[in-house]
């Protein structure tokens, strides 16, 4: 009979604890995932990913617990010149037609301090994966009367070599045509599902 009882138990503190947990999901049209990348040493280019899912789950407030996924369509990749674009997604870089995806899963959200938080996760990209480290800044909720969203800020810096994404030519006066170190500009806004 205790056994029955702390099943039971168990069971519905599992059953509660799911029941706590929310769901965010991207509001695509009000959140851009973007890069910067040097060109020529002496200037950058801006880019972005306009197809993508991102979620975050957590049951606690300041979402130490959070599970955070997000995932691009590297073919949607973005600079506003399609030449350039067509050239990203090639063998050179991308190769879209052995690795159509990037993605990327959290394994730990650290807070840091009121709003600010360290996002460790495994980032694939051109099929190779590697721990990075982002950070992020948590802007807060908002109820809208059509229901809640949540902001973020994330920022980091990786280096596209690393992820096998080595093309590049290097200048007479030195430095590459294209830059290694990539900036990751992430700006999310969240529907609570």
């Amino acid at each position: 009979m205790k056994k029955l009882i702390l099943i039971k138990a168990l069971l519905l503190g599992m059953v509660i604890a799911v029941a706590a947990q929310t769901t965010w999901n991207a509001d695509k049209s009000h959140s851009v995932i973007g890069f910067t990348i040097a060109h020529m040493v002496v200037s950058e280019v801006d880019g972005r990913f306009n197809d993508f899912d991102a979620s975050l789950t957590a049951s606690k407030d300041d979402l130490t617990d959070a599970q955070i996924s997000f995932s691009a369509r590297a073919t949607s990749v973005d600079t506003g010149i399609e030449r350039r674009d067509n050239h990203l997604r090639s063998g050179d870089f991308f190769d879209v037609e052995n690795t159509p995806e990037i993605s990327f899963t959290g394994t730990s959200f650290k807070k840091l301090s009121d709003g600010k938080y360290e996002l460790t996760g495994d980032l694939t990209m051109h099929g190779v994966t590697k721990s990075v480290k982002l950070d992020v800044k948590y802007n807060g909720t908002i109820d809208t009367g059509r229901g809640i969203k949540a902001g973020f800020k994330v920022s980091g810096t990786l280096n596209r070599k690393d992820f096998g994404l080595v093309y590049g030519n290097a200048l007479e006066a030195g430095g590459l045509v294209i830059g290694e170190e990539v900036i990751l500009d992430i700006k999310l806004e969240m529907n609570k599902a």
